[in-house]
């Protein structure tokens, strides 16, 4: 009984997981529709993070990796504020909140330097 279980679920999930984001039934899964938006996003964010982190090396270490954290910290604003839109737990609340301000902090702190650096 519990294996039938455990092979429901998984195949539950298999099929959550299989639409397309081009499914134009998409958005009749009502409450479904949710996770799924988030799992876009979330992987949204990381295909744009990934992408920019993909920088032509300047030949200075200090410079590149600077430039290659900045997507990277814009990266975990930009997942922070997807568990802020869809996340219901408030202690992930709060930390996607603290995430936030600490690494729009670190981004500024970071482009400044490369002002001064000449890394723009």
């Amino acid at each position: 009984m519990k294996v039938a279980a455990a092979v429901l679920c998984v195949t539950m999930l298999v099929l959550a997981h299989s639409v397309s984001a081009d499914d134009p039934h998409a958005h009749h899964q009502g409450a479904a529709a949710a996770p799924y938006d988030a799992a876009k996003a979330f992987a949204d964010v990381n295909a744009k993070m990934q992408g920019a982190m993909s920088i032509a090396p300047s030949g200075d270490a200090d410079i590149d990796f600077m430039r290659g954290m900045i997507p990277h910290h814009q990266g975990a604003v930009d997942m922070a504020n997807v568990v802020l839109k869809y996340g219901k737990d408030p202690e992930v609340r709060k930390l996607a909140e603290a995430i936030v301000k600490a690494q729009e902090e670190e981004i500024a702190f970071m482009q400044g330097w490369l002002a001064k650096h000449g890394g723009q």
